[in-house]
């Protein structure tokens, strides 16, 4: 059993990659996305805003990471991995339930190629529809927080999705 955590920028490839090791391993996705944009949308009359639901969203998404590894399911966090309490309670699970950590990073330093995949899939509510800045882009990849004491794979997502989900899932099962 595995537990992966997914980081890098939105629109980097992190759900197209999940979804292919997903495919490959039968672990389950657990999707920030899908959970915050169903708690926007269950709560839209109320005076919540979006940070707020995010936090929220967080604690439901651990909340089903810990059942799913509980019932002896691999699991996939798609997430960006932007704070360190993430680091914290992935890896807290995993010793909890005695499986393996391993963190995934999707990494594209292209601001107008992520503006692109962001303008032409299908958004969520809770998904942002394009870069704003390039200071905020630098910050963000520069701010993704990583494990200190786990190897950690970074892949280049400009390059077709083929020609490195084969090293991820080698990763995965090393």
């Amino acid at each position: 059993m595995f537990f992966v955590q997914m980081s890098g920028f939105p629109g980097s490839g992190k759900s197209t990659l999940a979804r292919e090791i997903a495919k490959e391993t039968g672990a389950v996705i657990i999707d920030h996305d899908v959970v915050k944009t169903a708690l926007l949308q269950s709560i839209a009359e109320a005076s919540i805003d979006a940070r707020s639901a995010g936090a929220v969203s967080y604690h439901i998404d651990w909340s089903l990471i810990d059942s799913m590894l509980s019932q002896g399911r691999s699991v996939i966090f798609d997430s960006p991995c932007l704070y360190e309490e993430m680091i914290e309670k992935g890896t807290s699970l995993t010793k909890k339930y005695g499986v393996t950590y391993k963190y995934v990073e999707c990494y594209l330093d292209n601001r107008n190629e992520i503006n692109r995949r962001l303008k032409s899939r299908d958004r969520m509510i809770s998904q942002i529809e394009e870069i704003s800045s390039e200071e905020a882009f630098q910050y963000t990849i520069k701010n993704s927080k990583k494990p200190l004491d786990t190897k950690c794979l970074v892949v280049d997502t400009s390059q077709p999705l083929e020609t490195y989900v084969q090293k991820v899932l080698n990763y995965i099962f090393e």
